[in-house]
């Protein structure tokens, strides 16, 4: 982890980060996978199979498959659709659609769904048809605190979003 921190990047955006918290790109702590041995070889969906079939937009799950090879199981992970910058956290095993997605690790010591949470409100929005991982999108920045306050700002997170859901059930 001290590697990371010592890798601080400056950025106008951030300059009153509090005491212990640093700034760093997202290539400082996250490790990407080509997704090509996940890819599934049929398109032959069931909801009867087991398998999820993932795109990192907007549909998620496009279907199920029952192939039993090539599934990435090494969860939790981020998936990233390399061009329109969305992403999804995903802790179960899954195949993919395509290869126009990357497969994101973070390194230890870091809270994968704090990284989660900032990624699904920071886009990139190009226009061109181009893949963003390498070029652009690894290179912003993120505020990094310590993993003991990453724990604690997504635990906040996930207790509004239960809060938001309960209250949206009694408006239906």
């Amino acid at each position: 982890m001290l590697e990371y921190i010592n890798r601080l990047r400056h950025s106008p955006h951030y300059e009153q980060i509090p005491d212990g918290w640093c700034v760093c790109t997202l290539e400082d702590i996250i490790d990407y996978e080509q997704p090509q041995a996940y890819i599934v070889h049929s398109t032959d969906y069931s909801d009867s199979y087991k398998i999820p079939v993932l795109t990192a937009g907007k549909s998620f799950i496009i279907g199920y498959t029952n192939e039993q090879d090539g599934i990435c199981d090494n969860v939790p992970v981020i998936i990233f659709d390399d061009f329109t910058t969305d992403s999804k956290y995903v802790d179960f095993p899954f195949k993919v659609k395509s290869s126009a997605m990357k497969i994101l690790h973070v390194k230890d010591g870091i809270n994968i769904k704090y990284v989660a949470y900032f990624m699904s409100v920071t886009r990139l929005i190009g226009d061109t048809h181009k893949r963003y991982w390498i070029s652009e999108y690894s290179k912003e920045n993120i505020p990094l605190p310590p993993k003991a306050e990453q724990d604690r700002i997504v635990t906040q997170i996930e207790r509004l979003m239960c809060s938001l859901d309960s209250i949206a059930e009694t408006l239906v």
